[in-house]
């Protein structure tokens, strides 16, 4: 053959080659959108295309940063419906990997699949925050473990259908409506960050399903109706606690505050904060320290701050933001006083703060140090290796709340309302016993926390009561 025929062959040949492989990048990519998100913490985690929900109980995998082969096997199993087998497959990965709430749980849901089980739903933010979502699922697990080894519910055990929301209102929204649509789910356990609870909060309320947050604290949240509840004390505590704080033991009475604008939460913590320190005799010194504005200087705020006159600083970010709030405190270099809220008590602040967070004061609703030793924090360490944190106890309450609301009536959506609604309602928690006021609000307060260095979380620092 001539060079001239061989010519138009081989052009010919380059062109189908790269059509074949820009063919299967575009597959590839196209495939694979939307399944890899990276959290907080730089862990790759498994959502949805287009960030779309998933409920799963069994069947779907939902945290691949804690798979093994047997946990996938045992999802097959379990869609497949082969309960025992799945079974054994969840018990081998737990070996492996004990800490994984989402298998124990699946576990748990394969032995009552069989057994007319009694069903709740648990929601988090699993693309948004995997750590803040397993910190939620342990607690709810670990109501599962006790509930279902005693017995379960009335003869019942207890299963949970996992979903994810990451923390966004509008996928909140359609979770709360999936939720209400599916008969079989009796009350959830949910939702996270306050903006997804305001989002999915009237849903549940014209849907008839009780939802009991047990992180979500903005003020509005009271407002919503008499089927949600919250685990979690008044934020109005929170702001009283490190006002006096802050004016009769740090004897400060100078307060800068960095907060969120975008989130409810934060804004109802400055206001009531705001309005203690006043109270008190203090002064907010304003300097428009926005943590979710992305161009914000934090040396330029502390620095105003400073010059202002301000002895102390408190911090508001959202889960979503902590970073913005330690760049904060970096920058501060332990020239004001740090206060902080409670989700400021995450493994992140300690880890990249290190001595720039040291003695800041957290207003938080629970700490393992601060309850006597008690069956929650024996059978937390024993299922999970070690102490967990307060989002781990009140979801603990938030779950033993429903189901001791389906132990006094009937299982149904409605009793499980009135009972929760009865000023006589009361079941034991993870520290005290969870009772509700009329606005739905947990009937309890905070405690104070510090910073200070320290082995047990392995940063070189830990979260421990104040003295």
């Amino acid at each position: 053959m001539t060079q001239k025929n061989e010519t138009p062959i081989l052009i010919l040949s380059l062109i189908i080659t790269a059509a074949i492989l820009g063919g299967g990048y575009w597959y590839f990519t196209q495939k694979n959108q939307g399944n890899v998100t990276t959290n907080n913490s730089g862990t790759k985690t498994q959502t949805t295309t287009n960030n779309q929900s998933t409920l799963s109980t069994g069947n779907e995998l939902l945290i691949s940063s804690d798979s093994t082969p047997q946990k996938k096997a045992g999802i097959t199993a379990f869609k497949e419906g082969n309960y025992s087998e799945a079974i054994a497959q969840f018990k081998t990965s737990l070996q492996l990997e004990a800490n994984d709430p989402e298998t124990l749980i699946y576990l748990n849901n394969a032995k009552a699949a069989m057994n007319n089980p009694i069903k709740i739903a648990v929601v988090v933010p699993i693309g948004a925050n995997l750590n803040i979502a397993k910190e939620i699922l342990r607690g709810v697990a670990q109501v599962q473990e006790k509930v279902n080894q005693a017995g379960g519910i009335k003869g019942n055990l207890l299963q949970i259908a996992i979903v994810n929301d990451n923390n966004n209102p509008e996928i909140a929204a359609e979770v709360a409506q999936k939720l209400v649509n599916d008969k079989s789910i009796l009350g959830v356990v949910g939702h996270n960050s306050s903006d997804a609870t305001l989002g999915a909060g009237p849903v549940y309320q014209n849907g008839q399903l009780v939802m009991i947050s047990p992180t979500s604290d903005a003020k509005k949240i009271s407002t919503l109706g008499d089927y949600v509840f919250r685990t979690v004390p008044s934020i109005r505590f929170q702001a009283d606690q490190l006002s006096r704080y802050l004016i009769n033991t740090a004897k400060k009475s100078n307060v800068a505050i960095c907060f969120d604008s975008s989130a409810e939460y934060s804004l109802s913590l400055k206001e009531e904060f705001t309005s203690a320190i006043f109270a008190d005799g203090g002064k907010v010194i304003e300097i428009n320290c926005d943590l979710a504005d992305k161009s914000l200087n934090p040396l330029n705020k502390v620095s105003q701050a400073i010059e202002q006159g301000a002895d102390s600083l408190l911090l508001i970010p959202t889960v979503n933001n902590i970073k913005a709030a330690i760049g904060v405190a970096q920058a501060n270099q332990n020239r004001l006083l740090l206060l902080g809220s409670s989700a400021l008590y995450t493994f992140e602040t300690l880890k990249e703060g290190q001595k720039t967070v040291e003695r800041m004061v957290l207003a938080v609703p629970w700490h393992p140090e601060a309850v006597g030793g008690n069956g929650f924090i024996a059978q937390a360490r024993q299922l999970w290796g070690g102490d967990v944190n307060w989002r781990t106890a009140a979801a603990y309450d938030a779950t033993m709340a429903i189901v001791a609301a389906v132990e006094e009536g009937n299982s149904d959506r409605q009793s499980i309302q009135n009972a929760l609604s009865n000023g006589n309602f009361s079941v034991q928690g993870a520290a005290n016993e969870v009772k509700f006021l009329p606005s739905g609000d947990r009937n309890g307060g905070s405690i104070l926390i510090t910073i200070v260095p320290g082995s047990k979380s392995r940063t070189g620092f830990d979260f421990v009561p104040l003295k």
